[in-house]
C-alpha cells in the first residue's frame, strides 16, 4: 500500500479501520473477485424442501413453543433511501428541469418515453396511501393538482417544501391503506411480529437496522406506533442500530490506487448490505427472522405469509435440535465409527455436505474434527419461491475451489457471463430468493457465533462510480445472504408467491396484494389495535 500521511491514519483510526484490512481491499481491487462457478440449480427434492400442508402446520406448531420462550427476534434492514422507488419521476424532473417544460400532463405523455409509468402513476394518484398527505402539502402551497400543475406535483411528493419521499427510507413512506389510518412499513414489521415473535409475557423483539440522517425520524416514527399498538397482551422491544463506519471500503481510481478527493483526502464508501453481517452479529440473538423492510402486505393478507414464517422457523430448530446433539458428540474424543457415519449421513443428506477423498484417506478422528467444523456454523432456513420473473438471486448448488460443492443464494452478476455453459445453468434456475430468512445464530452450547467469521470475502462486487467528476473503483461488501452467510449450515424451503410482495417502484403500491378493499374515509377516526 502506498504511504500513508498522518491525516490518512487519522481518518482510519476515526473510522475504526485496521490497516490490514484496508491492505486486503486494496489487493482485491488488483486481483479482481472472481466469478462464482455454478454446478447446477438447487431444485425441489435436489437442494430445495417441499413441506406437504401437514408438515407445514406441524411445524409451525412446534414453533408456538419457541417463540413463547423468548428465543425470537425479527431483524429488519431499513436503512436504505427510497430513492430507487421514484426513479421514473426523478428521471422526468431532470429531463425537464433546463428546459421549457410541456404544459401539460397530456403534452408530457405525447413526449417522454416514460410515458406508460407516468400516465399510470398520475391517472390512480388517489390509489396512492400518501395521496391526502400529498394534498394536504399542495394546498399548503396554494397549488391545485391540474394536469398543468404535474411537475408540481411531482416536486411535492418528492422534495421539501412537501413529503421529501425521495430522500426519506422506504419504512417512513405511507406504503398501505385501512379504512381508518394508514401504515408505513415500519409499522407493518411491527404488527407482523405480533404473530410469531411473541414470547410468554407479550413481548416482541425488532431490530431495524437505520441510517443516522434519520434516526429522529424513525424514533418519533417507532415511539407513535408503540403509543397506539401496545397493550396489556403486548410490549414491543425495539432496537435500532446503524451501519457500522468500519465496515466502510476505500475507494481507488481506474489504477486501483487509493482514490483521493479534491482536499487530498482518501475517499471511503459504504460496504453496501453486506456490511449488516456486523449488526446481526451485535444483536447477539439466538433465533432471527430476517426480511428487507419493503416485503410487506395490508393485514388482511398476512395470515399465509404468517404461517410459512412460522413454518420456517419450526423446520429450522427441528434441524437443529438434532445438528446440536450430534456436535455434542463430535466435540468429544472419540465417538464409535457406525456412530461417525450416521452423522456423516446426516450432514450429506441435510446439507449437501460430502468428504473430499483426501480428507477419506485420513483416520476417523481426523474427518470427525473435520466434519464438526463443518457442522458447528450458523444454519439458516430460507425461503424460496417459484421463479416468476421478479429479479433476485437464485438458489444453486456451487462449486468451490476443493471441488467441493455447496448450496447458495448467487446473483446473476456473480456469474461470468462469458461462459455460455455458466449462463446455461443460471438461467435453468427454477427458484430465486424472497429475502426471507429465519436464522439459528448460536451454537450447540448456546454461545453467539462470530458471525463475520464465515463470510466469503471473495463474493463480494466492484462497481464503477462517480466522485467530484472523476470516476473511481468502488467495493461493496459480500451481499447479507450471499457472500456474508456463504459458511453458513444453508437449508431452502419452497414458499408460495403469495409470502414475497416487494415495493422496488412507487407503481408496486398499485398492485392488489397493497391495495385495501375498504373504501377510505376521509375523517379522523382512532387506530384498531392491530396486535391480538
Amino acid at each position: 500500500m502506498p504511504t500513508l500521511t498522518e491525516a490518512d491514519q487519522q481518518d482510519l483510526n476515526n473510522k475504526g479501520l485496521m490497516l490490514e484490512h484496508v491492505e486486503a481491499q486494496l489487493e482485491t481491487f488488483r486481483k479482481g473477485i472472481p466469478y462464482t462457478v455454478l454446478n447446477r440449480p438447487c431444485t425441489v427434492n435436489n437442494g430445495i424442501t417441499r413441506l406437504s400442508a401437514q408438515e407445514r402446520d406441524a411445524y409451525a406448531q412446534h414453533f408456538e413453543d419457541v417463540a413463547l420462550s423468548g428465543r425470537v427476534t425479527k431483524f429488519v434492514p431499513a436503512s436504505g433511501a427510497a430513492s430507487r422507488m421514484f426513479k421514473t419521476l426523478l428521471t422526468t424532473l431532470e429531463e425537464y428541469q433546463n428546459e421549457v417544460s410541456p404544459t401539460s400532463l397530456r403534452d408530457l405523455l405525447s413526449q417522454t418515453k416514460n410515458a406508460k409509468a407516468l400516465g399510470e402513476f398520475f391517472q390512480q394518484l388517489d390509489a396512492f396511501a400518501f395521496h391526502d398527505d400529498l394534498q394536504a402539502q399542495l394546498a399548503s402551497q396554494g397549488i391545485t393538482a391540474t394536469d398543468q400543475q404535474w411537475k408540481a406535483v411531482l416536486r411535492t411528493l418528492l422534495f421539501t417544501p412537501g413529503l421529501n419521499y425521495a430522500n426519506l427510507p422506504k419504512g417512513l413512506l405511507k406504503f398501505h391503506r385501512y379504512s381508518d389510518h394508514v401504515r408505513t412499513p415500519i409499522e407493518e414489521h411491527i404488527v407482523e411480529g405480533c404473530a410469531y415473535a411473541k414470547d410468554a409475557s407479550g413481548t416482541v423483539r425488532i431490530h431495524f437496522t437505520i441510517s443516522p440522517d434519520h434516526e429522529q425520524l424513525i424514533f418519533e416514527h417507532v415511539a407513535d406506533i408503540r403509543r397506539r399498538v401496545e397493550n396489556q397482551n403486548v410490549k414491543f422491544d425495539i432496537t435500532c442500530s446503524q451501519q457500522l463506519a468500519s465496515t466502510d471500503t476505500i475507494a481507488v481510481d481506474l489504477e486501483n490506487r487509493p482514490f483521493r478527493d479534491s482536499t487530498g483526502a482518501l475517499v471511503f464508501r459504504p460496504g453496501g448490505h453486506g456490511a449488516l453481517i456486523h449488526n446481526l452479529h451485535n444483536l447477539q440473538g439466538d433465533i432471527v427472522f430476517i426480511k428487507n423492510i419493503d416485503n410487506v402486505v395490508p393485514q388482511r393478507l398476512i395470515d399465509q405469509p404468517n404461517l410459512y414464517k412460522k413454518a420456517l422457523g419450526g423446520y429450522l430448530v427441528t434441524i437443529q435440535r438434532q445438528l446440536f446433539h450430534y456436535v455434542q458428540a463430535l466435540s468429544k474424543d472419540a465417538i464409535e465409527e457406525q456412530y461417525f457415519h450416521e452423522i456423516a449421513a446426516f450432514a450429506e443428506h441435510t446439507f449437501g455436505m460430502t468428504m473430499s477423498e483426501k480428507v477419506k484417506s485420513q483416520s476417523v478422528r481426523y474427518q470427525q474434527n473435520v466434519l464438526f467444523k463443518q457442522l458447528n456454523r450458523p444454519i439458516r432456513v430460507c425461503g424460496m419461491v417459484p421463479n416468476t420473473g421478479e429479479p433476485g438471486g437464485g438458489p444453486f448448488w456451487v462449486t468451490h475451489q476443493d471441488g467441493s460443492h455447496s448450496m447458495q443464494i448467487v446473483e446473476s452478476s456473480q456469474v461470468d457471463p462469458q461462459v455460455d455453459s455458466q449462463q446455461a445453468i443460471l438461467h435453468t434456475s427454477t427458484h430465486f430468493n424472497p429475502v426471507d430468512l429465519v436464522c439459528g445464530v448460536r451454537d450447540y452450547q448456546g454461545q453467539p457465533f462470530d458471525l463475520p467469521t464465515f463470510s466469503n470475502p471473495e463474493a463480494g462486487f466492484i462497481a464503477r462510480k462517480s466522485y467530484q467528476g472523476r470516476d473511481l473503483k468502488a467495493l461493496e461488501l459480500p451481499g447479507l445472504w450471499n457472500g456474508a452467510m456463504a459458511k453458513w449450515n444453508t437449508l431452502f424451503v419452497e414458499v408460495p408467491i403469495s409470502t414475497f410482495n416487494p415495493v422496488k417502484t412507487v407503481l408496486d403500491l398499485l398492485r392488489p396484494e397493497h391495495q385495501a378493499t375498504e373504501p377510505l374515509r376521509r375523517h379522523n377516526q382512532p387506530q384498531h389495535n392491530a396486535c391480538p
